[in-house]
């Protein structure tokens, strides 16, 4: 492997000049345009500005990589040229080389970053560049890479991807010949990242607070599966990857730990039972054998012996001894031997699944989904990591089409890259920069108006005026529940504010108890402090709490004399994968650097105990500065261009935190005039209107994309027959589009041809477009069955439908489109709930009072329950008038699982808590509202 030694392509470069010397000419241009100078003599602003870049370049250099950059630089540099919307992030943002070649947004010498964060000597690994695309178009910038380097010099990473407790389940049932029903009832009720957890809690057994062993009530069964389906993407990933790595880490120890003990055989691959080697018909190839073998198992049970004998008459195996288990798991029980029926049974999912656990293939099904543990089970491609090579690439590493078209991948995950010296680079889709590209196309075309972000006013305070509110539904990572209760209290002002709102709510601030400190900090009810007075330039901008990585490598600079590549192998040290060799000696070292600096040894012990507590918790700063610059456009897009945000949004959707449903919504809210779908007015995605005078704002039509059931084929059909000209009539429309009965029933249900019956009533449009579809459709059957046309003066044969109510007319948007312009479904029920004091959101938000008691009700539009949150779900109920936030204790939601994580329409009875302007509903009571206004059809992102 190490003979490899693959290279990067040679970048082409104008005659008689080097790849460092080309780097330098680009990064002394960009650096021009990026800062300007003091004087036409000076190229930099400053002197600190030349050392950096001068600095950069010398690393750079010595490393060799500067092909490497050029080949980035040319990947921006033709998204750019296309008007494709790019920025890179990460650790490269530490970097002013990456930023004056406009690689990356964020300026590293004006907040002060680190450029070792990012490429040093002591690293001993190439850079990691993330790229981020606008996602529609970012298969553009892929498709550049192949054609420009070959399919023999590029192809994109892979990733292997293993069995967890669903799919573990699902694969072990169908081989059983489970039915498809059966098997989703299990995969429910399974654990959501580990199939070995899965297995043992088939058999019935899972972990109490003690820690022992225990049954599972039928209550805890339901509230941990719906529990998990809550858990957000980010920690999911997190906890699925820390499964991983703990099976790897297993897999990877001693020969030692995998010695059998005295009377015991190691299990290897060729003698691991087959947990279905006994059950008819999955196990050996002839049924005589499998019956033979199920009888001699029966009648061993029936003579109370145990399994162990009975399947030879010769003397017993050894009991195996499973190498992949750890101290703290139980070994992985013989299914030969464990099969039997026990009262754990009784307790355990396959019960609520209603299966019977004497079934032997019930009795199975755990041994098999726990010998699935970990074990890969398909290939994917990486989200966006690319390799290149300039010798074949398939002389390094296998390769192989991929399941998309005009993509190949290599057979290694990312992980596999570096032993080898392959270097990735990640070119990555982002929805927001879809949005925001969008956004300022549509501002240009109805406004006239070019807003160049680069020129943004940063302290625009009727942005933060609308941050500081929480008003961010739609706004790039502020728009969660947990983004929102905090904003009001950290209370931003200027941009930095937003690279702490950006990096405090994440798993790792929340775990190491970052976050309340500060914001206490922040409203002035904590004092700041620092562990000495030589951390307050490092700590200052953060009052005093650590909160990002650089931080931790500033500290070892400035106190204990380490150099910034050093800092950096602290920073490594003190990850995840912890080496305690290592952190001794650099434990040793940090602390007698400090001593020589002035620095009492107890103070520089408390200093690295502190450090080394949050080391595996702080966010990069570089990270949170460049998605800083995001939720800043974003917010300011939404301020000023209601409207425009408002179909961008809509036209890249899958993407953010809310459905479409909401997002109108929110938008009404904001005096954006929606208008439905009409398919004599609207085109596929939704455009803007203009009404009255050029400087007003347009407003919105829906597009047909909203309609369900239309996928890209009818996208495609329903764009070539509208070039011509617009439609004519209901009959006109079917004729040249030639839909089916199917699509045309959704049009029609879904309001869209509503335009062409401008005289029936508006509760009863969308019935007589329905019969007039299905009277298009008819056509003449011949002359015995000709069309029956309505004389003239004659009533249309529409007039005897019945109207639709109001109800019925919400319940409609809501099934055919997931929005309604009819009113949201909380507003039927109004008359209903205000008699019972049942209070709106916009009533609880801003009259509500700290403690009192009171009852709410709406639409759940998210259930959440964050890793971090020790049980707790988090629902955000909206009505007619805006959104408030649920909280749900664990012992609450364990009572009321099944309710609160499926029932669409809840009323809630609590306790009003309001802490600086944030306000939620500590849930006690909750009962499920039942009405035929469309609520079952509502998006929601309850995190499945």
């Amino acid at each position: 492997m190490e003979q490899l030694d693959p290279t990067l392509p040679a970048f082409l470069l104008p005659p008689g000049v080097t790849a460092d010397e080309y780097l330098e000419r680009l990064v002394i241009q960009g650096a021009q345009e990026r800062w300007g100078s003091s004087s036409p003599d000076a190229v930099f602003p400053t002197e600190a500005h030349r050392r950096q870049i001068e600095h950069e370049l010398e690393m750079i250099r010595r490393l060799g990589l500067a092909g490497y950059f050029l080949i980035v630089w040319d990947i921006v540099r033709f998204a750019r040229r296309e008007g494709i919307l790019c920025q890179g992030r990460g650790s490269a943002a530490n970097s002013a080389v990456c930023y004056c070649l406009g690689i990356t947004a964020v300026d590293p010498i004006r907040l002060g970053l680190l450029f070792e964060r990012f490429l040093s000597e002591e690293r001993h690994e190439a850079p990691d560049i993330d790229i981020d695309f606008a996602h529609r178009e970012r298969e553009r910038v892929i498709q550049y890479v192949y054609e420009k380097y070959g399919r023999e010099h590029a192809a994109m990473v892979c990733e292997q991807i293993t069995y967890r407790g669903r799919s573990a389940v699902r694969d072990a049932a169908r081989v059983l010949g489970f039915s498809v029903e059966q098997a989703d009832r299990l995969a429910t009720l399974s654990d959501r990242f580990s199939a070995r957890a899965t297995a043992e809690a088939l058999r019935g057994k899972s972990l109490g607070s003690d820690g022992e062993e225990r049954e599972e009530t039928a209550e805890e069964v339901i509230a941990r599966a719906f529990g998990q389906q809550m858990i957000p993407g980010t920690t999911a990933t997190t906890m699925a990857l820390s499964v991983e790595r703990e099976a790897r880490s297993v897999a990877r120890s001693d020969e030692a730990s995998k010695v059998a003990p005295k009377g015991k055989k190691r299990l290897t691959a060729a003698d691991r039972p087959r947990p279905n080697a006994g059950y008819e018909p999955y196990g050996s190839e002839t049924g005589h054998d499998t019956v033979q073998q199920n009888r001699k198992w029966d009648n061993a049970d029936k003579r109370g012996h145990t399994r162990t004998n009975a399947t030879t008459e010769e003397a017993p195996r050894p009991e195996y001894m499973d190498p992949y288990a750890k101290e703290t798991h139980n070994e992985r029980r013989n299914p030969t031997t464990a099969l039997t029926t026990s009262a754990e049974d009784r307790r355990s999912p396959l019960v609520h699944a209603g299966l019977d656990p004497s079934d032997k293939r019930v009795r199975a099904l755990a041994e098999i989904v726990d010998g699935l543990h970990q074990v890969p089970r398909h290939r994917s491609i990486h989200v966006g990591g690319f390799v290149l090579t300039a010798e074949p690439l398939s002389t390094v590493v296998p390769i192989e089409p991929a399941s998309m078209p005009d993509r190949t991948v290599i057979q290694w995950e990312k992980d596999d890259l570096d032993p080898v010296g392959l270097v990735k680079i990640d070119l990555l889709g982002l929805g927001m920069l879809t949005l925001i590209q969008d956004c300022l196309l549509y501002v240009r075309q109805t406004r006239g108006i070019t807003v160049d972000l680069a020129q943004l006013d940063m302290d625009d305070q009727a942005v933060y005026d609308d941050l500081c509110a929480a008003d961010t539904i739609g706004v790039f990572q502020v728009e969660s529940r947990a983004q929102m209760n905090t904003l009001p209290r950290l209370k931003p002002r200027c941009f930095y504010d937003l690279v702490v709102e950006v990096a405090i709510i994440r798993p790792g601030p929340i775990q190491g108890d970052m976050v309340h400190p500060y914001l206490r900090r922040r409203a002035g009810e904590e004092k700041v402090e620092y562990p000495h007075p030589s951390l307050e330039p490092i700590l200052k901008r953060t009052l005093g709490v650590p909160l990002f990585q650089e931080q931790g490598m500033q500290v070892a600079i400035a106190c204990a004399g380490f150099s910034a590549g050093e800092a950096d192998m602290l920073r490594r040290a003190m990850g995840h994968k912890r080496s305690r060799e290592r952190m001794a000696a650099i434990c040793a070292k940090l602390i007698d650097g400090m001593k020589a600096n002035g620095i009492a040894e107890e103070t520089a012990i408390r200093i690295y105990n502190q450090i080394n507590a949050f080391a595996d918790y702080g966010f990069p700063e570089s990270h949170a500065a460049s998605f800083a610059l995001l939720v800043y456009a974003s917010a300011f897009l939404k301020h000023y261009y209601a409207p425009e945000f408002t179909a961008a949004i809509l036209n890249a959707q899958p993407m953010g935190f809310y459905a479409p449903g909401t997002l109108i919504e929110d938008a009404k809210r904001h005096g954006v005039k929606v208008l439905p779908v009409d398919v004599g007015y609207s085109r596929w995605d939704a455009t803007l209107e203009r009404e009255r005078a050029v400087s007003s704002a347009p407003a919105v039509r829906l597009g047909v994309r909203s309609v369900r059931g239309l996928g890209p084929k009818a996208k495609e059909i329903f764009e070539e027959a509208r070039k011509a000209e617009g439609f004519r009539s209901i009959e006109d429309f079917a004729r040249r589009t030639q839909f089916d009965q199917r699509t045309l029933r959704h049009l029609a249900e879904a309001g869209a041809f509503d335009g062409f019956v401008p005289d029936e009533p508006d509760l009863r449009k969308r019935r007589a477009a329905l019969w007039e579809v299905l009277d298009a459709l008819r056509g003449d059957a011949g002359p015995l069955a000709p069309r029956r046309r309505s004389a003239a003066g004659a009533a249309p044969p529409s007039a005897a439908l019945p109207m639709m109510s109001p109800g019925e007319l919400t319940e409609a948007d809501y099934r055919m489109t997931g929005i309604s312009l009819n009113g949201h479904p909380m507003l039927h029920l109004r008359p209903l709930l205000l008699p019972n004091g049942i209070r709106t959101a916009r009533q609880l938000v801003t009259e509500g009072k700290d403690g009192e008691r009171i009852a709410g009700a709406g639409l759940v539009i998210c259930r959440q329950r964050p890793g971090t949150a020790k049980g707790f779900v988090f629902l955000t109920l909206e009505d007619e008038t805006g959104t408030v936030n649920v909280v749900v204790t664990p012992k609450r939601f364990e009572r009321q699982a099944l309710l609160i994580s499926t029932t669409p329409l809840l009323l809630v009875r609590g306790t009003l808590q309001v802490e600086q302007g944030v306000v939620n509903i500590r849930g006690e009571e909750f009962r499920g509202l039942k009405a035929e206004v469309g609520a079952e059809y509502a998006q929601r992102h309850d995190f499945h």
